[in-house]
């Protein structure tokens, strides 16, 4: 009895769905997917995850660069240290800059120099100073080869190299009597050191005459711009 119900109620299912208009289910083939897809798809996560690291790596570093500039007007303006007199104190807002470009933050090949001669340098004065020529750096610039003679103070403590140069912005943009650099002295087996021309900066006697200042030896002035660093500074 049951079973002859049973058929019964399947065979009127049957019918109606057909009144109704139902059809049965589709089916659907198992989609491909090429694994060149996924290998893609990774590469493309790799790109971005080191791209944004660089981004956050130029953004920390201007950051760094702006920090040290604040830190420097912030000494300008005491009174101890300070190159500027009272008078230029008072009306003292911040010394003017080239915006950070990590362009100009170069990687040098280091060549240290085995006899460490003297160098008598000319000043703003009348009296040379004397440096020890300790290394050479040469990079690359704009596709072009050149290089800066590295110094170390011959006399009293020095803990890092000093560089003076000279550049087509001189007299123009930046102070006319050339800037200086300073750079970490390498480990004697070095070979290679950071120039970084953000951080060129002027020497006193852009800021106050009564200051004598080595001027950069001919072996140090570039024939190109380095639009980096500290500008001529205007009162």
């Amino acid at each position: 009895m049951l079973t002859s119900v049973s058929s019964w109620l399947l065979s009127c299912l049957k019918v109606q769905s057909v009144k109704q208009g139902f059809a049965p289910a589709p089916t659907f083939a198992p989609v491909k997917i090429n694994p060149k897809f996924f290998i893609g798809l990774g590469l493309l996560l790799i790109v971005g995850y080191f791209l944004q690291d660089l981004v956050l790596s130029d953004s920390q570093y201007i950051i760094g660069v702006k920090k040290k500039r604040q830190e420097k007007d912030d000494s300008f303006r005491r009174v101890s240290g300070s190159p500027l007199s009272q008078a230029q104190r008072d009306t003292f807002k911040a010394l003017p800059y080239y915006e950070p470009d990590r362009a100009y933050r170069l990687d040098a090949q280091y060549q240290g120099l085995t006899k460490r001669d003297t160098a008598r340098m000319a000043t703003t004065g009348a009296q040379p100073e004397t440096y020890l020529r300790w290394g050479q750096a040469t990079f690359i610039l704009n596709k072009q080869e050149y290089k800066l003679t590295l110094y170390r103070r011959a006399f009293g403590p020095d803990t890092t190299l000093f560089i003076p140069f000279a550049d087509r912005t001189n007299g123009l943009v930046t102070y006319g009597g050339g800037r200086y650099l300073d750079a970490a002295v390498p480990a004697p087996d070095d070979t290679e050191i950071t120039l970084d021309f953000n951080h060129a900066y002027n020497p006193y006697c852009a800021y106050n005459n009564s200051f004598v200042c080595p001027l950069p030896p001919t072996e140090n002035r570039l024939n190109v711009e380095i639009p980096a660093g500290e500008k001529a500074f205007h009162e």
